[in-house]
């Protein structure tokens, strides 16, 4: 079995990001504060690394599409969506959640933070599910590049 090498490196700072992430809830709950915060900026690093990755795949190589059976192509979208969702929301989350962080919002911060940690551990497993049977449990579909749907469209 072969797995392409990019989105099984971005893959692998998604759930790299969500293990940072519980690490960093564990030394908060350790009341070590400065640790934390080096971990959660890991954590943060890790998303937007695997966020740079993706979006650089989906512009020049392309979106890869549902290579298995037919009949579990609706079930494959519709858990896609829910992904993507989760994903944009976790996102914004998470954003939010660094800044009252480091703007020293720390009641906001304390209260959003388990509800973006939860969000983003669901992200982390949806997403290596999306992998998983994207280009393991079956053979990917055929991919186009951004740049190549738009320039053939004119």
């Amino acid at each position: 079995m072969s797995v392409p090498i990019l989105p099984t490196i971005s893959t692998s700072f998604i759930v790299l990001s969500a293990v940072l992430i519980a690490i960093g809830w564990g030394l908060i709950k350790q009341k070590k504060v400065e640790a934390h915060k080096k971990t959660m900026i890991a954590a943060a690093i890790s998303a937007l690394t695997f966020f740079i990755i993706y979006i650089s795949r989906t512009v020049f190589i392309g979106n890869t599409a549902f290579g298995g059976p037919e009949h579990l192509r609706i079930y494959y979208t519709i858990f896609l969506v829910f992904h993507i969702i989760l994903a944009t929301s976790g996102a914004v989350f998470g954003i939010i959640t660094l800044i009252s962080g480091f703007s020293n919002k720390l009641d906001r911060h304390r209260k959003i933070a388990p509800i973006t940690s939860i969000i983003w551990f669901f992200v982390a497993i949806t997403g290596v599910a999306v992998y998983l049977l994207l280009y393991v449990f079956y053979t990917g579909g055929p991919t186009t590049s951004l740049i190549k749907a738009i320039l053939n469209n004119h």
